[in-house]
């Protein structure tokens, strides 16, 4: 298989991959409609609790309606943390059940972040639509957001149990991850320099911590103990950051039919992210060439009318410098390290098949 050097679009696919065997894309399919149909129904009654017109904006960010108010089909998003979710739970030894309501949780704090996010980054579209705020307004994703953050604990505390006690910590520390990586990433596009490591932080916060907690939460309330929390929530933060690598090279390589978002997206957007970072810290012409126009760029007042050729140079200056190849490469590295990562849990063979089938696809997706 080839790496991801190569035309936009082209799939992210690792060279080696780290797991024995790696399922076929309907096993996956399958994986991720599960987690899908056994969470939407609670994820909806959920929504229906907000207050209107909260709930009607909520419905149009999940897909379920149109922006007239119409029935609608949306994609609804991949739907990864809610499979992980169900499938930690088995992976404790309870029914796959048990996770529900951590999926459900997860997700919500998932789309807070979402509708915050496209709001903070001025994104037009999500998933091939126009986002909450351009559609409601600023004020409407604000409140939406935290709606769906206060409902996320009232899914796990309203069970009264001490697994759900446990779990809601769990999210809490995830949560709080995930806004100190988001501070971390809009404090980066004003900074001129922003080393490989610090980029490497912030996408282990802003991304692998809620995945690392959706790969736990399930097992906790199946009634793991700390340690196999602990091993499987490690396996989500490497996981994470796979996840991330590659949707830094979807942010700007990516296609657009796929993605659902401008072409060079990260790029207009000013993002430090891995392909960048490692690029500039590279050395070397294409380097050198690249930073000087970023630097340009930030003091540039007219970088909004910027063409599609001079988002391409840029591209390419990246690839040249080998920023494309080495997150590419360290997408399949933490790819590798969270399937190693699994062989520290006793677990049904299945189950540990189908997680690493899981990681296999966030390496290998397209969008």
């Amino acid at each position: 298989m080839s790496s991801t050097t190569g035309t936009r679009g082209e799939s992210v696919t690792p060279a080696n991959p780290a797991s024995d065997t790696v399922a076929d894309t309907t096993d996956v399919t399958a994986l991720l409609e599960r987690g899908r149909a056994l969470s939407t129904p609670v994820l909806r009654a959920a929504v229906d609790r907000l207050a209107p017109p909260m709930d009607t904006v909520a419905a149009y960010h999940f897909g379920w309606i149109d922006a007239q108010g119409r029935p609608a089909d949306g994609d609804g998003g991949k739907a990864v943390r809610p499979a992980l979710a169900l499938l930690s739970a088995e992976a404790a030894g309870a029914a796959a059940e048990a996770g529900i309501p951590g999926a459900v949780a997860v997700e919500l704090v998932h789309n807070f972040s979402l509708l915050h996010d496209d709001l903070m980054d001025g994104d037009e579209q999500r998933r091939h639509r126009d986002t909450v705020w351009k559609v409601h307004g600023p004020a409407q994703a604000i409140l939406v957001g935290d709606a769906l953050f206060a409902l996320a604990y009232d899914i796990l505390l309203e069970l009264g149990t001490v697994e759900a006690g446990r779990a809601a910590r769990r999210l809490t520390t995830a949560t709080r991850k995930l806004i100190d990586g988001q501070a971390q990433d809009i404090s980066y596009e004003h900074r001129e320099s922003v080393s490989v490591e610090e980029c490497l932080e912030m996408e282990g916060n802003k991304t692998g911590a809620l995945l690392a907690c959706a790969c736990s939460i399930g097992a906790v309330l199946g009634g793991a103990d700390d340690r196999t929390a602990d091993v499987l929530e490690a396996y989500g933060h490497h996981l994470g950051l796979a996840f991330q690598a590659v949707d830094d090279l979807l942010g700007i390589w990516g296609d657009p039919e796929s993605t659902g978002k401008q072409t060079w997206s990260d790029l207009r957007q000013r993002k430090k992210s891995l392909p960048v970072v490692a690029a500039l810290a590279a050395g070397g012409p294409a380097s050198e060439r690249l930073g000087e126009l970023l630097a340009a760029d930030a003091k540039s007042s007219d970088f909004e009318s910027f063409s599609e050729e001079e988002f391409a140079a840029r591209a390419a200056l990246i690839e040249e410098a080998g920023g494309r190849e080495w997150t590419a490469q360290e997408a399949r590295r933490q790819h590798a390290v969270a399937i190693e990562v699994l062989h520290g849990v006793d677990m049904p063979e299945p189950v540990r098949a189908q997680l690493t089938a899981l990681a296999d696809f966030v390496v290998v997706r397209k969008r």
